[in-house]
Parts: C-alpha cells; sequence; structure tokens
C-alpha cells in the first residue's frame, strides 16, 4: 500500500513539473480591488489554487481521523458502574431437613 501511495505522489509531481515546464512562459492578469491587476504565470496561479483547495480538506480529514483514533482507543478502557461484579463467597445457605 506504501507503495501505491509513494507512486501516486511520483507521478503527481510529474505531471505538475511537466505543465509547469510547458507552460512557464504564459501570464494570467488577476484583477484586484481598485482597479489593480497582478500578472502571474499561469503554473504558480494553478499550483496554488490546488493548495487552497487541498489543504483545508487535509486538515479536516486528519482531525477527524485523529478524532476516531482517540475515540476507538477510549472504547476498550470504559468500565460499567452497573456490571454485575464478582460473587461474594459465604457461607453457604443451611439445607432444611427433610419432611417426615
Amino acid at each position: 500500500m506504501q507503495f501505491l501511495k509513494t507512486l501516486m505522489w511520483v507521478v503527481l509531481a510529474a505531471a505538475i513539473i511537466l505543465f509547469a515546464s510547458a507552460n512557464w512562459d504564459r501570464l494570467a492578469t488577476i484583477a484586484l480591488w481598485g482597479g489593480l491587476q497582478v500578472d502571474v504565470k499561469l503554473p504558480a496561479l494553478v499550483i496554488l489554487a490546488f493548495l487552497l483547495g487541498f489543504v483545508p480538506t487535509l486538515l479536516v480529514y486528519r482531525a477527524r481521523l485523529w478524532a476516531l483514533k482517540r475515540r476507538y482507543e477510549n472504547q476498550g478502557q470504559v468500565r460499567v458502574a452497573n456490571a454485575p461484579g464478582r460473587p461474594v463467597r459465604g457461607t453457604p445457605p443451611e439445607a432444611e431437613p427433610p419432611a417426615s
């Protein structure tokens, strides 16, 4: 499984590098407030947009996974207050004499 995860990251990195090298000379103009405009290289804009969507999702996923692991680990440690205890060893009840 670790191999597949590593392979996926390598393929993603290679795709990003190929996209960036093919489109590095293109500029994208972003209109800001007050008539300001910014020229940004297209690969940088695409990578930034990807990270803006991916990082918060990754953080939420990791936080939920952490909370579920904590909840699962605490399940084994729960003790029930009204669970039956050990039977008390005392004197056995006296037998009644047989009826004649």
